[in-house]
């Protein structure tokens, strides 16, 4: 049971290929610790297609969500009972995968009377630094995942910002489907960045998409026909004609993706107030990537900021971050009401302009 100032949380997490849960421990001063974590991907389901097939997924999570939920509370050494809410991604992502999640969660509330937290899945990678670091809203938050690729000001829990987005693919489907296109499996970033750390920067001439353009948004499609024309120009690839693309790719990307940040710079600090600390959060699966972290550490020397990026196990997707999330929203008194829906799309800013990849309805998630 917590003690006073304390709130223990169960998180459960379905919005794709990984079924996870967790319990944190949010302390009385706001900051947080990992009792459990565990996290089940299903790539082994998805590999023969290349991809996640949501039915699949979704089955998944039916046939071991019970389980990852008792492996989790039984790893804290805490019952059902001694928790004092219940987190869950209720959105975005695969609707299937949600629903399983959203309705486990409201079960399990029902039955131990315990209040339901319906958490936005990116506002909980938005808030994972504070879980990890301490670090605490405002900041200039870059989530960079498999379906979104944006640049918020991180206000409070709660109240962001969209300053960019990207206009088409995000930047985990643009190594996605360049892993795909080389034939390096999936996940398709950890295996090009497998593959880049053996190749060499220089050989392809790949553009930076938007580079220098005033607006902070993003464009990943033309690089990724870019890749392609120089991956079927150089047929057959040999080992290392794929690690050079690989390397060229990544090189490609955060120099784009470090262009954009700056670019936002004096955007959030309008958003943010110009008296707010300079803090680059960096979150999502693709934030995983060494090669970005260090390109964005030393714009962010340079530029006079500091950055923060959670641990690499907390930058996919996990149920600890769901927890966190749904502790700072009960902190606060934010309780969801039965009968919430879970939403395939479910934007952190919900007045800004539609732009493809925002997660507003009508754009993708």
């Amino acid at each position: 049971m917590s003690t006073a100032g304390e709130l223990t949380v169960l998180g459960i997490e379905t919005s794709c290929d990984e079924t996870a849960a967790a319990v944190v421990v949010r302390e009385g001063a706001g900051r947080g610790r990992i009792v459990s974590n565990v996290v089940r991907a299903q790539w082994e389901q998805h590999r023969p297609f290349g991809g996640v097939v949501p039915e699949l997924a979704a089955r998944a999570h039916v046939e071991c969500l019970d389980e990852i939920v008792g492996q989790a509370l039984a790893d804290a050494g805490v019952a059902l009972g001694d928790v004092d809410g219940i987190a869950v991604t209720a959105g975005p992502g695969l609707i299937g995968g949600l629903m399983v999640g959203v309705i486990t969660a409201e079960t399990l509330a029902m039955v131990t009377r315990k209040p339901l937290v319906a958490v936005n899945h990116l506002e909980a990678h938005a808030l994972t630094v504070g879980l990890t670091d301490g670090v605490a809203p405002p900041y200039l938050l870059l989530l960079v995942s498999g379906g979104h690729t944006q640049l918020l000001a991180v206000k409070d829990v709660g109240t962001y910002v969209r300053l960019g987005s990207t206009i088409d693919d995000a930047l985990g489907e643009a190594f996605d489907k360049t892993a795909k296109l080389l034939g390096l499996g999936a996940p398709g970033g950890p295996a090009v960045e497998r593959a880049a750390a053996a190749g060499q920067i220089g050989r392809f001439d790949l553009p930076r998409p938007m580079f220098n353009r005033p607006e902070p948004n993003f464009s990943f499609s033309g690089l990724k026909n870019a890749i392609r024309l120089a991956a079927v120009a150089a047929a057959p690839l040999s080992e290392q004609d794929i690690a050079d693309l690989s390397a060229d790719f990544q090189a490609a990307v955060a120099a784009s993706v470090e262009n954009r940040v700056e670019r936002s710079f004096h955007l959030s600090e309008a958003a943010l107030g110009y008296g707010a600390p300079r803090r680059l959060v960096v979150a999502g699966g693709v934030a995983a990537n060494q090669a970005l972290r260090a390109g964005l550490e030393r714009l962010a020397a340079r530029c006079g900021y500091t950055l923060h990026v959670p641990p690499v196990a907390l930058c996919g997707d996990n149920g600890a971050m769901i927890a966190w999330a749904g502790a700072e929203r009960l902190a606060r008194g934010w309780v969801t009401p039965p009968g919430f829906v879970a939403r395939a799309r479910w934007p952190l800013d919900a007045a800004a302009a539609a732009v493809l990849g925002a997660g507003r309805l009508g754009a993708k998630a």
